[in-house]
């Protein structure tokens, strides 16, 4: 199944959170943050005549509670609108 956006909306996987810190401490699973990194899957055409700004395959920061979750064929995916989206990771 393939999800294609509408508008000006973006669907997006978050990024899995890393399970050891840079000095090779091990994370339990409610020491982990909420990762706010996503990588961009799908893009919308835009509305009217403004051009979207992130493409296929960009990593993005959204903000922590926006977007609706759905759940596709056993992965998990959140739909954006673009201005939810806060900047990309470069």
């Amino acid at each position: 199944m393939k999800l294609q956006p509408l508008a000006d909306r973006v669907v997006i996987k978050m990024v899995e959170a890393e399970e050891t810190t840079k000095s090779g401490i091990i994370l339990t699973g409610s020491a982990k943050e909420k990762p706010q990194v996503a990588e961009v899957i799908a893009v919308g055409p835009g509305v009217k005549d403004s051009k979207m700004q992130v493409k296929v395959g960009d990593k993005v920061i959204t903000s922590k509670f926006s977007g609706t979750e759905v759940k596709i064929e056993g992965s998990e995916y959140i739909i954006v609108k673009e201005n939810d989206i806060l900047a990309i990771v470069e």
